[in-house]
């Protein structure tokens, strides 16, 4: 084993349920002060990149208006995290501020804050369970599965994982459009339509009242390309999470949480100011083992807790090659692409 791989592997005997609780708790407490400066110089910055991207184009220079568009992107992204945290009751001590802030910053974001919520502790609660795919996840199959489809059925997934479909046109359907109308959420379909709704009326009188001050020509070219750029950043932070080569994938029987935690989350090791714009969301597997410690409290955790700073770790160059991955192999347990999943087709039919 390399020193990558000795890096990347998980401890074999590594600390209990119990043990990841109490070490974690001293960090899960919430600074008021501190959660409101971190809305503050986010969104106040956002603004202003906002107001710049809009002078430019009301100057005629509308290519001026790229970068500060781009730059209020990546900041919507981050307002997204602290929705994020908010949804995990840990941005504030109380769930009324944590419920009110998230949908406040939902309808920045095109996110219905109580639908997006249910789905996302979803998510928490199966990460890399087999048997319970489908809610708050990227679409996995396994090879079996994937060769059990019909040739319209693999033609589909190829599409959907496709980079163009999974970062250009699926964040864009996502964030604009399927957001809109909560459909499959029977459960709780009264409150997710509320949510919904209620998103989309404070988006469309927020919208509404943009277009009345620069109209609407002005509106679409400053606001789109900041939606767009922050949808497909957002859907590939979500997807490198946990879309790597060796993550962890488990049948309901054997699947246990604190592995999916250390095994299927990556340690997302980014440059610091991409760690700052993205919320420390790349420490995904502390979040995961403990998803109440507000984000700007997880580095001091990966400071203080050593065993969980070589777990799974993934640097910006080697995501790069995640992109690539697109089927669990059961027997190698791991992530294939479909060529290596070809390869293995036409090797077995050589050995019959």
């Amino acid at each position: 084993m390399n020193v990558t791989q000795q890096q990347n592997a998980a401890p074999s005997a590594a600390p209990g349920t119990r043990k990841w609780t109490r070490d974690l708790a001293p960090y899960r407490k919430p600074s008021h002060r501190r959660s409101i400066f971190e809305i503050a110089v986010t969104f106040l910055p956002f603004a202003g990149l906002w107001f710049l991207a809009w002078a430019a184009v009301y100057l005629g220079h509308w290519e001026l208006s790229l970068l500060p568009s781009a730059l209020a992107a990546s900041l919507l992204v981050r307002l997204f995290l602290i929705q994020h945290d908010c949804g995990h009751g840990a941005f504030f001590r109380h769930r009324l501020a944590n419920d009110w802030v998230g949908r406040i910053i939902g309808v920045l974001t095109l996110t219905p804050y109580d639908v997006w919520r249910r789905a996302h502790a979803i998510h928490h609660a199966a990460s890399g369970n087999l048997d319970r795919r489908g809610i708050g996840d990227i679409d996995t199959l396994t090879v079996s599965e994937y060769r059990a489809l019909s040739a319209w059925g693999r033609l589909r997934y190829r599409l959907y994982r496709h980079p163009l479909v999974m970062f250009g046109i699926g964040p864009a359907y996502v964030f604009v459009l399927r957001h809109r109308f909560p459909l499959g959420h029977d459960r709780n379909g009264r409150q997710a339509w509320i949510s919904a709704m209620a998103t989309n009326l404070a988006a469309a009188v927020l919208v509404g009242g943009l277009i009345w001050l620069v109209g609407t020509g002005t509106f679409l070219l400053v606001q789109l390309p900041i939606t767009l750029l922050a949808a497909a950043m957002g859907v590939w932070l979500f997807y490198v999470q946990h879309q790597f080569e060796d993550t962890y994938w488990a049948e309901d029987g054997s699947w246990s949480l604190q592995e999916a935690a250390l095994r299927g989350s990556s340690h997302y090791d980014l440059p610091a100011a991409l760690r700052w714009l993205t919320a420390n969301i790349g420490l995904h597997h502390i979040h995961h083992l403990a998803s109440r410690i507000p984000y700007y409290r997880l580095p001091r955790a990966l400071r203080d807790l050593p065993e969980l700073q070589g777990v799974k770790r993934l640097t910006l160059w080697q995501s790069l090659g995640c992109v690539r991955l697109t089927l669990w192999c059961e027997t190698q347990r791991r992530l294939i692409s479909f060529r290596e999943a070809r390869r293995k087709d036409r090797a077995a039919r050589a050995a019959n």
